[in-house]
């Protein structure tokens, strides 16, 4: 399947530019710089902003208090859309996943069976997809071409991540995982996503335009990780946890180094999408109150570089596992 689109141009400054191409030398003179934070309107939500387009439109996730998910759209000018829902969304749960330069949103939700099936949105327009001759299909990320990323379970067969690039369908997954999610592709075709292993535990990969799968991608004393956006550099975000329970958000240089973001009095921060400009998204959770709420942050040049961490040395090599139909929910 091809979603057509009108694609739609974006200038970019001079400035981001240089701290694009100056992060790939030494990500440790950059750090973040808070831009603001923001909840989907209502009381008591969770607000969980899922990926940021160049022009600073956001699509997430909000849930309300009666645990119902919806999708939404955060405007550059910070007016919200109403909530997205798909028409054949039964079951009270949609989320809104990606979001590209033509406000093409794309997304998952329940259909009558509990199986997650692939939306993607055009106001006011909905077009459902499934990967053929699958039992679950996911959609994670869109790029400014129209193509897309996700997972999906074939029939019979263990749940893996898939490329849909000028309607051409490929599957592929992590040697030995249990589970392969991808999230984002960008201009060139590189996507980025999670995998689960044989314990159950969470690493980080990316995949190059030739097919080449990079992993595990794990920051040094992660006991999980999760990568969820890449823009058109390459430049990938996510967050990963700590052996206290602390869960940090990380921008991933490629090949070996993180910078560190925690917003200022929590304990879990997860970064969650970036665009050419280098303006993430993402979320923290209140430690007082348990609730989800949207962040803007900036990668900026500092006289002191941001936290830094090295790539974890490799482990033991995976072992086989037993290939079994598992649906995996994906992480937000």
């Amino acid at each position: 399947m091809k979603i057509s689109l009108r694609l739609f141009g974006c200038a970019l400054g001079f400035a981001a530019l240089a701290v694009t191409g100056a992060l790939a030398q030494s990500p440790a003179s950059f750090s973040f710089q808070l831009v603001t934070t923001f909840d989907y309107p209502g009381t008591g939500n969770q607000t969980r902003p899922q990926k940021i387009n160049d022009l600073g439109d956001i699509a997430g996730i909000f849930v309300d208090t009666s645990a119902a998910s919806r999708g939404f759209i955060r405007f550059s000018n910070g007016n919200f859309s109403p909530p997205i829902v798909d028409p054949n969304d039964t079951n009270h749960f949609t989320e809104g996943r990606g979001i590209n330069n033509s406000r093409l949103v794309c997304g998952d939700y329940l259909d009558s069976g509990g199986a997650f099936e692939g939306f993607f949105f055009s106001h006011p327009t909905f077009t459902n997809y499934v990967v053929p001759n699958s039992t679950t299909t996911i959609v994670l990320g869109v790029n400014n071409v129209g193509d897309f990323s996700g997972s999906n379970i074939p029939t019979g067969g263990i749940q893996e991540a898939f490329l849909n690039i000028g309607g051409t369908v490929t599957e592929f997954a992590v040697t030995n995982a249990t589970a392969t999610l991808a999230y984002q592709l960008n201009a060139t075709n590189q996507s980025c996503g999670y995998y689960i292993d044989s314990s159950g535990v969470t690493h980080g990969y990316w995949r190059d335009s030739d097919g080449t799968i990079h992993a595990p991608i794990d920051p040094a004393g992660s006991t999980g990780t999760i990568l969820f956006g890449n823009n058109d550099r390459n430049l990938i975000v996510g967050r990963y946890s700590d052996s206290a329970g602390a869960t940090h958000g990380i921008l991933f240089v490629p090949p070996h180094r993180f910078l560190v973001y925690d917003f200022p009095g929590a304990t879990f921060t997860s970064l969650n999408g970036i665009n050419r400009r280098n303006t993430i998204c993402g979320r923290y959770t209140d430690p007082s109150t348990g609730i989800d709420h949207g962040i803007i942050v900036q990668v900026v040049r500092t006289a002191a570089g941001g936290v830094m961490l090295p790539l974890a040395p490799p482990s033991a090599p995976a072992q086989p596992v037993p290939q079994r139909a598992v649906e995996t929910a994906p992480a937000y």
